[in-house]
């Protein structure tokens, strides 16, 4: 990445608590329904959610097949923030050569910063990915950051509030 070009940061308001916002990014079942852009799928053929943990899934998309990711956590603070690193794979966890990322500006390895902020029964969450916004638009790794949140969104809506009235 160039030292002028502006690295990837989105923030978005989830109508949920910070508890239900965190848990969906570190329950494994919580993260199929949602960690995966818009008409594609996500299989873990691993996770362990702790500092230190790995995980291995593919994503499949219908048109562009199926892709394989490696990633570490780094940082585990609940529900305040998140930190990770992913890297393009194969199926047996082995890295890909960098000429087989997504562009030549793409880094093999991505560190994912995410924190969460109470705002009530909201909660703002600011995602920082160490990739040029640019080639996160090109390569559509933005518009696929928007089309989950947008899915968990929806998964956030779908689970019971505890601490909201009924009408």
């Amino acid at each position: 990445m160039k030292s002028q070009d502006k690295e990837l940061l989105i923030t978005r308001i989830f109508h949920a608590p910070i508890d239900k916002v965190f848990d969906a990014w570190t329950d494994p079942e919580k993260l199929k329904r949602w960690y995966a852009p818009d008409g594609c799928t996500i299989d873990y053929k691993h996770i362990e959610v702790k500092e230190g943990g790995r995980f291995h899934y593919r994503i499949t998309h219908p048109t562009h097949g199926s892709g394989w990711v490696i990633g570490k956590y780094l940082e585990i603070m609940r529900p305040e923030k998140l930190v990770y690193t992913i890297r393009l794979s194969n199926e047996n966890g082995d890295l890909l050569p960098p000429d087989d990322l997504k562009s030549a500006g793409w880094p093999g390895e991505i560190l994912i910063k995410v924190t969460f902020e109470s705002l009530g029964n909201q909660t703002k969450a600011v995602i920082y990915e160490a990739v040029s916004e640019e080639e996160a638009r090109k390569t559509g790794a933005y518009s696929g950051w928007i089309e989950m949140f947008d899915k968990l969104e929806l998964q956030l809506q779908s689970i019971p509030n505890h601490n909201s009235a009924s009408a």
